[in-house]
């Protein structure tokens, strides 16, 4: 081999490690020693974040960065939102997770049963959301678990919480049982609300719902504890326990001292209560009573039902409550 080809050679030799240096800065691992969010500002260009990148460290530099990515990149514009960056990921990897649009989401949960004034409690605490929002009316939240972006509205989560709720609500309306004794679905929301408060249980949800069916059918008193509790605390736990003024209260919700439903909903229901509500438990039972496991003894008369409240009572003293 000639002088002037083996130079040829070792300048081709060169060049190819050259390349490969290059393509290695793009695709090769980069500086993040573990998994970090990365946000991208509305209005950002590709320059402004690339040295926002330099500046986090997720890249060396952003020269060079810019210069690959206008080579190797492609054209998708970057979006704006909050992305997830693995670990070490490559100068590539970035740039194809900002260009994807896929931003990282957060979630808030409300449970089954929650008032709005701790849902309320629970936005407002939440530093990634923005603005102020009022009290939703109860009723109007479906619990379920939500995700946001960070620097999403709160009134925006609040809105699709009601939108789901206005959903689940009609398509359970429509599939209701006939001869119901709540008319509307707010009454329905309403009645839902209480038999949520009232159990705990799944499998009692249908059985709650036809007893205080029954109790309003017949023009009984529902004497729902919750509806004691409402007033005074918006749904919050009472923390004590309730004095007899209070159960003689007269308000829009005081189901001791009024016939037929409260004002409105006591609470938000979830989608298995609404359904209990609307096809509710063909049964006699006008009364219950806990039975010590988390559920209720069902009775048909008062002489049944005072029996099971005195195995009740019973129960508790032995186990020291009482």
């Amino acid at each position: 081999m000639s002088v002037r080809t083996k130079f040829a050679v070792a300048i081709a030799l060169v060049a190819l490690l050259a390349v490969g240096l290059w393509l290695r800065g793009w695709y090769g691992a980069g500086p993040l020693d573990k998994e970090t969010a990365f946000v991208v500002p509305d209005g950002s260009t590709l320059t402004s974040v690339a040295a926002k990148l330099e500046r986090e460290r997720a890249i060396g530099s952003a020269s060079a960065f810019l210069t690959r990515a206008r080579i190797l990149g492609g054209s998708a514009p970057i979006k704006a939102g909050e992305f997830l960056l693995p670990a070490q990921a490559s100068n590539a990897t970035i740039l194809e997770t900002l260009q994807s649009g896929k931003v990282l989401r957060r979630f808030v949960a409300v449970p089954e049963g929650m008032p709005s004034i701790m849902v309320w409690d629970r936005l407002m605490a939440q530093p990634l959301l923005t603005g102020s929002i009022p009290v939703p009316d109860d009723g109007t939240l479906l619990p379920d678990s939500y995700d946001f972006e960070r620097g999403e509205a709160r009134a925006k989560v609040v809105a699709r919480m009601q939108a789901a709720m206005r959903k689940v609500l009609a398509e359970a309306w429509a599939k209701r049982a006939p001869n119901l004794v709540v008319k509307t679905p707010q009454e329905a929301l309403t009645l839902a609300s209480i038999v949520e408060k009232e159990t705990g249980k799944p499998s009692e949800r249908r059985m709650v719902a036809g007893l205080y069916s029954n109790r309003l059918r017949t023009g009984m008193l529902l004497q729902a504890d919750p509806t004691i509790i409402y007033p005074i605390t918006r749904g919050k736990p009472l923390g004590r326990r309730i004095r007899q003024s209070e159960i003689a209260a007269i308000n829009d919700y005081n189901t001791y001292s009024m016939t037929g439903l409260p004002k409105g909903p006591i609470t938000n229901p979830g989608k298995a209560s609404i359904e209990a509500v609307l096809n509710p438990e063909q049964t006699e039972a006008l009364y219950m009573v806990a039975d010590g496991t988390g559920g209720h003894v069902f009775a048909n008369t008062l002489a049944e039902h005072n029996a099971n409240v005195a195995k009740w009572f019973a129960l508790r003293r032995a186990r020291g409550e009482l």
